[in-house]
């Protein structure tokens, strides 16, 4: 079995999150979303600037939203943040939200990401050699398989 890679994150709601009802406005939760995987691009060397410099770009192209309870302002909040490597030529992510003082879990979620040519923006079907070595470097497959 492949093992995941995990990033942990909190954070305070912010005023501007919330809206007439003074709860977090839905689709700011996609934004925590972002946010965990920018926090694991940094933990574990994988951040988009990373993919672009190898000549990919890649865009989100199926997200999954389950909202459990509310945030309010001045929450603070956990993003859990957990990579599972798959053997097609996409980035699977899952998520799990939670109130930071009460532990109550607030939002579970995943995104997928493709790999695009960032040229042509052509869709590919194999995963570059770069991710796979970066995958080996993780330790999240025994060689890589190109």
């Amino acid at each position: 079995m492949e093992k995941s890679l995990i990033n942990t994150i909190e954070q305070d709601v912010k005023f501007s999150e919330v809206d007439s009802l003074g709860i977090v406005w839905h689709g700011h939760y996609v934004q925590y979303f972002e946010d965990g995987r920018e926090a694991f691009g940094k933990e574990h060397n994988l951040r988009y600037l990373d993919f672009y410099k190898q000549g990919y770009v890649v865009p989100i192209v199926s997200i999954q939203c389950d909202y459990k309870r509310v945030l309010r302002y001045g929450d603070r909040i956990i993003i859990e943040t957990t990579y599972t490597p798959c053997e097609p030529a996409k980035i699977n992510f899952n998520y799990r939200l939670l109130n930071a003082v009460t532990g109550e879990l607030v939002v579970t979620g995943s995104t997928t990401q493709v790999f695009l040519s960032k040229d042509s923006f052509t869709l590919q079907l194999i995963n570059p050699g770069f991710f796979q070595d970066w995958k080996v470097l993780q330790g999240l497959h025994e060689t890589a398989a190109r």
